[in-house]
């Protein structure tokens, strides 16, 4: 979308002067980026252009459309929080200040930063939640642009993806944005299942077509009788949905049913019923495959009635049935209640029901640690959900796995830390009964309970609980817990070999409190006593020092190592094309588990009693855990190979199993050529096909060639070098 066409776009809903103020903030953000290009060489006003857009299609307000032209010019330029504040309001600085990336403190990994980073803009979006909307559109132009960016960024962004900003997209109802992501993600972290989905659904494409056309006739006709105005049309499945069937739930592809759907847009609730009357009247419905998330709603506002019958030809069919407002809904999600109309943001009582957004706000004070505190972010929000009745019958939505316990802290806390025994559909059971859909529960308390027990923390599911739990202990116990924190510093020093007198010095405990950002040692005891935060995290702090001066005594006993590293016996001597750096005449011999070829970033292991070992930069064998690093040593490849003929190197081709597919392979190795030492290939129901080749090659360079010789060939999915 260009700017002129983005500009007519808000012109159908919004008035001149707001268009102007819109415009005002695109050409600050076109000045100010100025001479920035992007990866793929656009200049870099074309992304806020394209980030606008997206929410422009939502119909958003003045003040996030201007955030979304201005959402980089405080990360990326000069430009500052407190000048858009005097040129657009504290309203759009605001937004801008939610989505910007905290840079100017010092972290001690990028995970740790990255972790900040995210608490930072979910606790904006918890305060307002267009600061969450500017980024899933920022995120989802990002997306559609990762092929520009190297492999490694585009699985980093595209996992990311999946665990944080598809499910916030799912959790706000913003369904339109989330399959979107869900399937760009999946193409970058799983070429080879996306693509193979992708050819079978190619298959029969036009016969499932032609009969959902039978099948929404057949409806038009029954839905006349009952005098109901409907919108009848299929439903496109999406890959990353049939993805997670296939591989959580180890359907294979002909197994899933919803690949044929039907969706019915009716008028009112009454029509929603009155349809699915004449749908199971028409047609067999499975059993269990019925829910009604019109009587009970999805967490995201979502409502439709969805049900599986026996169709014409004795297929599965999905039908799902829903108003015209709730497909907004669903489509749209929270954004729909944002939407400008009539001269305002309309924002519906319905937010309301997205509490969970209150809870964020109360567990961040309450985790210092912002790892922790996403994680817990992950598991409650992020996690399939489960709902559940009180005896009253109202409904409370909780993870799966949840116990009474989770149950009951979501009542009340006092109900939580007074809960003695719970009966599920009135029988007793266990505080560890997991809870499934439509169970109702009641919990039994007592005012004499001696409170929640420890070992509650590791029965809960929910977040929610789990904090509550941790409050009491923290509120309840504060000398038994430091007692007890103690205890568990000193029990983790010893399990790691270190005398807890030695570290536990005055000195290294209030500069490890520090770190933690507690006010002194007995608050950072106590919090390992109620477990706020483990004794490992704390321990890994309080040994840091002592850990590094064992690794810089280490690295020294390297050079000994290698005194004792055999020299090559002529009958043994073989030219490997490698040299460890200040070291002649050793024993070196190349890994078999990762087949390093020249080219490679290699690293050497020193082992007992077979000379150095040559892995590849990246083998899983030689990764830098403490255990390794006192044998690894530097070493290289020798400028001079000639003498070195050849390399082993094991490669997977993945791709659609059609008849001649192995001979294209194969032909096409033997035109590059490659000498092939081994072949193995298998199939699968899906029409997968795997073929395993071990190939000879010279160096780096003639691999790739030979990699995109195979890459070329029509149905190929992914070609890659194994490890074992």
């Amino acid at each position: 979308m260009t700017k002129e066409q983005l500009m007519e776009k808000m012109g159908e809903y919004l008035s001149v002067e707001q268009v102007d103020f819109i415009e005002r903030a695109y050409l600050y953000a076109e000045k100010f980026h100025d001479g920035q290009y992007r990866k793929s060489g656009e200049p870099y006003i074309h992304h806020p252009v394209q980030v606008a857009g997206i929410l422009v299609e939502l119909q958003l307000e003045p003040a996030t459309i201007a955030g979304a032209f201005l959402h980089d010019v405080v990360e990326d330029t000069e430009a500052t929080v407190e000048d858009l504040t005097e040129l657009f309001g504290e309203e759009v600085a605001m937004l801008v200040d939610g989505v910007t990336k905290l840079k100017k403190i010092k972290y001690k990994s990028k995970a740790e930063q990255q972790a900040e980073n995210h608490r930072k803009m979910v606790v904006a979006m918890a305060r307002d939640i267009r600061v969450i909307m500017i980024k899933l559109a920022d995120r989802l132009h990002n997306l559609r642009t990762l092929k520009y960016l190297r492999t490694e960024k585009q699985r980093r962004i595209a996992k990311e993806t999946l665990e944080i900003f598809a499910p916030l997209a799912h959790r706000l109802g913003i369904s339109t944005i989330k399959w979107e992501m869900e399937d760009i993600a999946l193409r970058y972290l799983d070429p080879q299942q996306y693509y193979r989905i992708v050819n079978l659904m190619k298959q029969k494409r036009a016969e499932r077509e032609q009969y959902i056309e039978e099948v929404m006739d057949d409806i038009r006709e029954s839905v006349k009788d009952l005098n109901v105005e409907a919108d009848i049309s299929g439903r496109p499945k999406h890959i990353y949905s049939i993805y997670r069937k296939m591989t959580i739930q180890k359907k294979q592809f002909n197994e899933i049913y919803d690949l044929l759907a039907v969706r019915i847009i009716v008028r009112s609730i009454k029509d929603c019923y009155g349809v699915l009357g004449i749908i199971h009247t028409r047609w067999k419905p499975m059993p269990g495959r019925f829910k009604d998330y019109i009587a009970m709603p999805k967490a995201n506002m979502y409502q439709s009635l969805h049900t599986t019958v026996i169709g014409p030809k004795g297929e599965p069919l999905e039908v799902q049935i829903r108003s015209e407002e709730m497909h907004r809904i669903a489509e749209y999600g929270v954004a729909a209640h944002w939407a400008y109309k009539e001269g305002q943001a309309v924002k519906q009582k319905s937010l309301d029901k997205l509490g969970w957004f209150r809870e964020i706000l109360e567990w961040q004070k309450d985790t210092s640690n912002a790892q922790e505190f996403m994680e817990s972010l992950k598991i409650d929000l992020f996690s399939d959900m489960v709902f559940v009745f009180t005896p009253k019958g109202d409904v409370i939505e909780l993870p799966r796995g949840s116990v009474p316990i989770d149950f009951s802290y979501r009542i009340h806390t006092e109900i939580g830390n007074q809960t003695i025994g719970a009966k599920v559909n009135g029988k007793m059971v266990p505080l560890d009964h997991q809870l499934k859909t439509g169970d109702i529960v009641d919990i039994m308390t007592s005012k004499h309970s001696y409170g929640p027990s420890q070992d509650w923390l590791k029965l809960t599911q929910s977040s929610h609980a789990k904090n509550k739990i941790k409050q009491f202990f923290k509120k309840e116990r504060r000398e038994e817990n430091e007692q007890k924190g103690r205890e568990a510093i000193e029990k983790e020093l010893r399990a790691q070999d270190f005398s807890p007198k030695e570290v536990l010095t005055e000195a290294n405990l209030q500069e490890t409190a520090a770190k933690f950002s507690f006010s002194g040692q007995a608050d950072m005891f106590a919090a390992v006593g109620y477990s706020g935060i483990s004794a490992k995290q704390v321990v890994t702090r309080l040994t840091e020092k002592i850990r590094q001066k064992v690794k810089e005594q280490e690295k020294k006993t390297v050079t000994e190592a290698i005194k004792d590293i055999p020299a090559p016996s002529r009958t043994r001597r073989s030219n490997t094309g490698v040299r460890v750096k200040g070291a002649d005449n050793l024993l070196i011999r190349l890994s078999k588990c990762c087949n390093p070829v020249p080219g490679d970033d290699i690293r050497g292991y020193i082992t007992k009693g077979r000379g150095v070992s040559i892995h590849r930069a990246d083998c899983p064998n030689v990764a830098d855990t403490e255990e390794n690093q006192t044998r690894l040593i530097e070493v290289e490849w020798e400028p001079e190979l000639e003498k070195v003929k050849s390399f082993n190197v094991d490669i997977e081709v993945a791709g659609y199993d059609r008849r001649g597919l192995l001979n294209e392979v194969l032909n096409a190795i033997a035109e590059s050529k490659t000498n092939i030492n081994a072949v193995n290939g298998r199939s699968d129901k899906n029409k997968m096909a795997i073929i395993d080749i071990t190939i000879v090659i010279s160096n780096l360079d003639h691999l790739r060639k030979v990699v995109e010789k195979i890459k070329r060939l029509p149905d190929i999915y992914s070609v890659r070098r194994v490890l074992h």
